[in-house]
């Protein structure tokens, strides 16, 4: 009896031991996840901080180009009409105008307030647009986007708007590694039952990988291009674990394709 009471207390013990080492992997894992997302956000940051200086150079370059002309007149002396001080004014206030809504873009975009809330997918391909514009126009890349219907889903708008991002951004430099002649994406918008599914495509000859799902591995990189790739593991972290829905890729007949698939009912 006594040798069966040992052995019994002997397997409980070993038991908690093993519950206990499990515990500490799980919690070893989710901060390593914790860390991996800190990282991968940074990298998305940098990419971002790219995005500001594209969209703030023209306008400044504009700015400069309102007041030289009147600058070159004072110093010969030469007589600025009224007309042309007022138009070079109003002509500022619009630029400076532009400004103050990028600041508040991206000052949206960081918001740290992290709440689920019901939002139009539409919306949010405008902001990211808004924040991705003036690097696709520098590359000469052309932004199509497909949308017959607004539709709304519930879950985090910011990050949903940082996935937007991210996938624009690996597409554009996909687009810029291979030199490819109209480079163009894609984005599209459908609803299924419950699903709303967001498509985003592009026409650099797809993702040469294999398995293609590697692209979601942390830190993991394609192309010659140094950083893209960069973010995808994030984007699927958000979409999967956050928001409870699916981030997909695929290889079509003229390049990458990124479905992304949420709900517009409440988040379980």
């Amino acid at each position: 009896m006594e040798k069966k009471e040992e052995k019994f207390l002997s397997l409980s013990k070993k038991n908690k031991e093993l519950q206990i080492l499990i515990e500490n992997e799980i919690e070893k894992n989710r901060q390593k996840d914790k860390l991996l997302f800190a990282q991968n956000k940074m990298a998305a940051l940098g990419e971002m901080l790219n995005n500001i200086s594209h969209q703030w150079r023209q306008p400044l370059m504009e700015i400069s180009s309102l007041f030289i002309p009147i600058e070159g007149k004072l110093n010969l002396n030469m007589e600025v009409k009224q007309e042309e001080l007022k138009e070079s004014i109003e002509n500022l206030n619009i630029i400076t105008k532009y400004m103050s809504n990028t600041i508040d873009d991206f000052r949206n975009f960081f918001a740290t307030n992290k709440k689920i809330e019901e939002f139009k997918v539409l919306e949010e391909i405008n902001t990211a647009y808004r924040l991705t514009s003036a690097s696709l126009k520098a590359n000469d890349i052309l932004l199509e986007i497909r949308v017959s219907k607004n539709p709304k889903i519930i879950g985090y708008k910011n990050e949903y708007t940082q996935v937007l991002i991210n996938l624009l951004n690996n597409a554009k430099d996909a687009l810029i590694d291979r030199k490819i002649s109209n480079p163009k994406i894609i984005i599209s918008v459908k609803e299924e039952n419950n699903e709303v599914i967001l498509k985003i495509e592009d026409n650099a000859g797809g993702i040469k990988v294999d398995p293609l799902e590697n692209i979601f591995k942390p830190f993991f990189t394609y192309g010659k291009k140094n950083g893209t790739g960069v973010g995808l593991f994030m984007s699927k972290l958000i979409i999967e674990n956050n928001m409870n829905g699916k981030l997909l890729v695929n290889n079509n007949n003229l390049g990458a394709e990124f479905k992304i698939i949420t709900h517009n009912n409440p988040i379980k």
